[in-house]
Order: C-alpha cells, then structure tokens, then sequence
C-alpha cells in the first residue's frame, strides 16, 4: 500500500506520497530525451525489472557522478534483467547533452512538470542557504518484473548507492 504523509504548508494541506518495499510501483507512461515513450508496465512485461533514479539537474557534479556509477555498472544490471531509467526536470536537449558528454548507455525521462516526481514522492521541499524551494529528491527505486518495489531509497548519496544496489541485487 502506498504510503501517504500529510503535512500543512502555507495553510495548504498537502498529501505527500511515500512508497515502501513490497508497494506496487506506480505505473507511468513517460518521454524519454529522444523524443521516444516509455512505460513501466511494457517494460515488465517483457520480463525485465527497471531501475528508476530521480536526480536534480543534468551535468552538475553529484548528478554526474551518480550517472557515470550507472554508466559504469551498467553492462552488470542490463544483463542481469535490470533497466535503467535517469529521471529530472530537465528537458530533452539538455537531457541528450548529458547523455553525449558522458556516454550514458541508458534512457533519461524528461518530467518538466514534475509529474513522475509527484507519483514517485521524490518532489519535495527543500532548504537551502535559508531560502525554501521545491525541487527533487534524489531517490532510486528497483521495480521487479512483477511490478513491485524490492529496494527504496529516498534521500541517497550521489556517490557508492550504486554499488550499494549493485550488492543488493547480486549482479
């Protein structure tokens, strides 16, 4: 069951999503940078799991360095049944410029309007030099190919979660 926290902001009351281990993922249809489609539920259907990993923004240090750990562990997860999917509020050509630069051999979701955010929980408020803003969690989920969540992780560290999932996985 998908987990719901409340919490009051401006005098809005906000419902905030919190997925957990064993929640089935939410389904999504989804733009990828080259101007091709996603969708979880034909992906799983073909018998693979997907790796979803939300990020803040293309080509900044923390983001790229999570990147390059998939990049680099990619071959292991592909061919173990994983698929790995980038997801940020960045657009499509700053999405294919990110991919060129640092030779990403996976699909980076364009979610302009936070929507995939929004599903997955990982749109948040944050709090930074004093001043509060929206903007994205960065989180990893393992869909297996039965739709389910088998690892979340909300609020990951740029740097060794891919090894740490590398390790969960077995691959």
């Amino acid at each position: 069951m998908v987990g719901l926290m409340s919490e009051w902001q401006y005098g809005i009351h906000m419902t905030r999503v919190q997925l957990e281990v064993g929640d089935s993922a939410p389904e999504f249809e989804a733009m990828i940078s080259d101007g091709g489609g996603v969708e979880l539920s034909e992906i799983i259907s073909g018998g693979n799991g997907v790796i979803l990993y939300f990020y803040p923004r293309d080509s900044t240090p923390g983001c790229t360095t999570q990147a390059c750990d998939f990049r680099d562990n990619f071959g292991r997860l592909t061919g173990s049944g994983w698929r790995v999917l980038g997801v940020s509020t960045d657009g499509a050509k700053s999405h294919q410029k990110f991919i060129e630069k640092n030779g990403l051999p996976f699909d980076l979701i364009v979610d302009e309007d936070a929507v995939l955010h929004e599903l997955y929980g990982t749109w948040r408020e944050k709090n930074m030099y004093g001043k509060t803003y929206m903007g994205t969690l960065r989180s990893t989920f393992v869909i297996s190919n039965k739709g389910e969540l088998e690892w979340v992780g909300y609020g990951v560290r740029a740097k060794g979660h891919v090894e740490a999932l590398v390790e969960f996985l077995q691959v």
